[in-house]
């Protein structure tokens, strides 16, 4: 699902470009909210599947405890140093969990891909290393808004 981008349409990312945006970057900023309102920006590796964003998060952090609460986030994953280059996606919705937490290896389905191809983007490997500490979150966004300035330039 994507945000309707009034003043924005002209530089959204169609479907494919925000596939291979997120297929090809490796950092997020997670925003979380606690108890009594304060928000928190951490940052953390993802994986993207082509519907959802996967976040591997560390069990013991602030963000998972927060999540755990209330499992509402927006995330930005963005790129670029020169105006002319900005370029980045802002997803939204609330986190599942899945898998045991922490993920040790116990057979899960539900992770097989996300594993792959996390392991694969992060670590180039072919299999996930699991260290006990970290567990997966799956974000299925209910919107989605991007924007590519490099657009301006043929406008």
């Amino acid at each position: 699902m994507t945000v309707a981008q009034r003043r924005g349409r002209r530089i959204m990312m169609t479907p494919a470009e925000l596939d291979s945006f997120l297929a090809e970057q490796r950092t997020c900023r997670v925003a979380t909210v606690s108890a009594d309102g304060r928000p928190h920006v951490s940052a953390l590796w993802f994986v993207w599947d082509g519907t959802s964003l996967w976040l591997y998060s560390l069990t013991r952090s602030r963000r998972w405890a927060e999540l755990r609460a209330d499992p509402r986030i927006a995330v930005v994953v963005d790129d670029g140093e020169e105006y002319g280059e900005l370029r980045g996606v802002e997803l939204s919705g609330s986190v599942t969990f899945v898998g045991e937490a922490p993920r040790t290896g116990e057979p899960c389905p539900g992770l097989d891909v996300p594993e792959q191809l996390f392991a694969a983007k992060n670590f180039g490997l072919d299999s996930m290393p699991h260290d006990g500490r970290h567990a997966w979150m799956r974000l299925t966004p209910d919107a989605v808004a991007s924007w590519d300035f490099r657009k301006l330039a043929g406008l």
